[in-house]
C-alpha cells in the first residue's frame, strides 16, 4: 500500500538526466545567446535528424555578400555589423570557465572572408583576440578536458582549417603545368591572421597533459587525420609547419592511429608518384617520417620494408625530386642503418633510378650513394659492387664536372675506400679505362688533378694488377683505333667503287663524308663539259 502511494507522487529528474539532456547546449546558452547588447542569435528549437545531418555535410562557413555568415551546425548571423566578445576569462569565477570556454568556441565557429580585407575588419579583431584567450586557456587548464569541450573544440578546428585547395584537384600528370608553377611564387593564406591561432589552440590541446587519448580519440578520429593530411597540400610554408608539428604530436600520442597515419602517408606518396607529381608537402611529410623511422623497433617488420621498397625508393622518380632530397636521403640512410642488409636493395633502387640527362639531380643521387655506403657492410657491398662501379664510371666520364668530381669524391670516405681496397681486384678493372681516359682528355682540369690523385691510390693498392689494366687498356685502345682504321678504309674502297661507277654511267652519286680522288676528278670533267 506505501509503495503504491509513493510511486504516484512525481519524481525528481536527476542531475545526471538533467545533464545528459542539456548537455553542452546549457553550456553554449549561457553565454553565447542573444540579448539586448549583441545580435548573435542561435535556433529557439533543436532541429530535426534531418536537418541536422544536411547542416553537418555542409561546407564549413563562409561571409556571404550581404554579411550573413552560417557557421557549420549553426544558423548564426550577424545583424547589422555587430559581433561582440564575450567576457574575458578573468572576469568570470573558476566554475563558470568551462561554460565560458564552450561559449567562446562556438563563437570562433564563425569564419570570416579574408579575401576583401577591409571587410569586418572589428569582427575579424574580435574574433582574434577570441582565438588568443582560447590558446591561454588551453595551456594553463587545471582540469581534464571532458566530451563537450574535445567536442565543442574539434568542431571548431575543423570549421576554421578544413578546407579544400583549388590546385589539390589533379586530374592528370601535366609536367607543362608543373614547370609553369614552379617559376611562381607559392600563394599565402589570406586568413593566416585567425588560422594560426587556431593551428596553435590544436597544437597545444593535443599536447596537453589535461588531454585524456582515450577519450579524445573519438574526436581526432581517423576522418580527422586524414583532413589534417590534405591540408599538407597548402601552399603556404607556414601552414605546413605548424601541421608538420601537430602530426607528429598526434603520432606520439595517439598510438591506435600510428598504422593509419603511416598508410594515409604511404597513399599520398603512391598518388604524387604515378598520377600527379604535384604536391607541396612531400618534405614535410618525409621530416615526420624520418622521426617516425628512427623509432622503429628492431627487427623491422615487413611493413615497413615494403614502404621502403614501394614508396620510398620510388620517390626518387619524379621529376621535382630535388625539393624534397633532403629529407628522402635521411629517411633512406635510417632504414640501412637500422638494417644493413638493406643497403644491397638501396643501391640497386637508386641505380634504377638513376638520373640520365640531369646533372644537378646525379650530384645529389651521388651524395645520398656515399651516405649508403657508409653504412653498409662488407657481404652486402659485394652484391651490388658490380653494376654499381659500373655506373660510377660514366659518372667519372660524365662532361660536367661536378658529376665527375662527386664521383671521384667517393675515395676521400675512409669507409667507402676501404671497401673498395678490399674488392680491389673486381672494381679497378672496371673504373681503370674510366680513369685513364680522364687523364688524356677530360676538358676540366680540377677532374683531372683528382683522376691522378686517384689513380695513384690504385697503384700503391696493387701495383701488379694496375700495370695489368694499364697494358689491357693501351691494348684495347689499339684495337679500338685498328678498328676504326679498317671502318674508314672500307667506306673509302666503297665510296671510290661508287664513283667509279657513276662517271661511266652518268648517275647520281650519293655525298659521302669525305671526297675520294675519284670523285673529285669526275666532278671536274663534268664542269669541264
Amino acid at each position: 500500500m506505501i509503495k503504491q502511494i509513493f510511486g504516484k507522487l512525481p519524481r525528481k529528474p536527476s542531475k545526471s538526466s538533467q545533464n545528459d539532456s542539456n548537455g553542452g547546449e546549457a553550456a553554449v546558452n549561457s553565454y553565447y545567446a542573444p540579448n539586448s547588447t549583441t545580435s548573435i542569435s542561435k535556433p529557439s528549437s533543436t532541429p530535426s535528424k534531418s536537418s541536422s545531418s544536411s547542416s553537418s555535410s555542409s561546407s564549413a562557413s563562409r561571409v556571404a555578400a550581404n554579411g550573413t555568415i552560417a557557421p557549420n551546425k549553426t544558423t548564426t548571423k550577424i545583424q547589422s555589423g555587430v559581433y561582440e566578445a564575450l567576457p574575458s576569462f578573468r572576469d568570470v569565477p573558476i566554475s563558470e570557465k568551462p561554460n565560458l570556454f564552450i561559449g567562446k568556441l562556438s563563437m570562433c565557429c564563425v569564419v570570416f572572408d579574408f579575401t576583401d580585407p577591409s571587410k569586418n575588419l572589428k569582427e575579424k579583431e574580435i574574433k582574434r583576440q577570441t582565438l588568443l584567450e582560447l590558446v591561454d586557456y588551453v595551456a594553463s587548464v587545471g582540469a581534464k578536458f571532458n566530451d563537450v569541450a574535445m567536442q565543442e573544440l574539434t568542431k571548431m578546428v575543423s570549421v576554421n582549417l578544413f578546407r579544400t585547395f583549388p590546385w589539390s584537384n589533379h586530374e592528370s600528370k601535366v609536367l607543362e603545368m608543373h614547370d609553369m608553377v614552379d617559376d611562381e611564387e607559392p600563394s599565402l593564406e589570406p586568413a593566416w591572421p585567425h588560422i594560426q591561432v587556431v593551428y596553435e589552440i590544436l597544437l597545444r590541446f593535443v599536447a596537453s597533459p589535461m588531454t585524456d587519448a582515450k577519450l579524445a580519440k573519438r574526436y581526432i578520429d581517423h576522418s580527422f587525420v586524414l583532413k589534417l593530411l590534405d591540408l599538407f597540400d597548402s601552399e603556404d610554408q607556414r601552414e605546413r609547419e605548424y601541421l608538420k608539428t601537430i602530426l607528429h604530436r598526434v603520432y606520439g600520442k595517439f598510438m591506435v592511429h600510428r598504422p593509419y597515419i603511416r598508410k594515409a602517408i604511404n597513399n599520398i606518396f603512391y598518388r604524387f608518384i604515378s598520377e600527379t607529381e604535384k604536391h607541396n608537402g612531400i618534405a614535410e611529410l618525409l621530416e615526420i617520417l624520418g622521426s617516425i623511422i628512427n623509432g622503429f623497433a628492431l627487427p623491422l617488420k615487413e611493413e615497413h620494408k615494403l614502404f621502403l621498397v614501394r614508396a620510398l625508393i620510388p620517390l626518387h622518380k619524379p621529376k621535382c625530386a630535388p625539393v624534397y632530397h633532403q629529407q628522402l636521403s635521411y629517411c633512406i640512410v635510417q632504414f640501412v642503418e637500422k638494417d644493413f642488409k638493406l643497403s644491397d636493395t638501396v643501391v640497386r633502387g637508386l641505380l634504377k633510378y638513376w638520373p640520365v640527362t640531369n646533372s644537378a639531380k646525379e650530384v645529389m643521387f651521388l651524395g645520398e650513394l656515399e651516405e649508403v655506403l657508409e653504412a653498409t657492410q662488407a657481404a652486402e657491398f659485394q652484391r651490388c659492387m658490380v653494376p654499381l662501379f659500373r655506373r660510377i664510371a660514366r659518372c667519372l666520364n660524365s662532361s660536367h664536372f661536378q658529376v665527375a668530381e662527386r664521383a671521384l669524391f667517393l675515395w676521400n670516405n675512409d669507409h667507402v675506400r676501404s671497401l673498395i681496397s678490399q674488392n680491389h681486384k673486381v672494381i679497378m678493372p672496371i673504373v681503370f679505362p674510366a680513369m685513364e681516359r680522364n687523364t688524356r682528355g677530360h676538358w676540366n682540369q680540377a677532374v683531372q688533378s683528382l683522376t691522378l690523385n686517384v689513380r695513384k691510390v690504385l697503384a700503391e693498392t696493387d701495383q701488379a694488377l694496375f700495370d695489368e689494366c694499364l697494358a689491357k687498356f693501351q691494348e684495347d685502345e689499339a684495337s679500338v683505333a685498328e678498328a676504326v682504321a679498317k671502318r674508314e678504309a672500307t667506306w673509302k674502297r666503297l665510296e671510290d667503287l661508287a664513283a667509279s661507277k657513276s662517271v661511266a654511267s652518268n648517275e647520281a652519286v650519293l655525298v659521302s663524308r669525305f671526297s675520294s680522288s675519284v670523285t673529285l676528278a669526275s666532278r671536274e670533267a663534268a664542269s669541264g663539259s
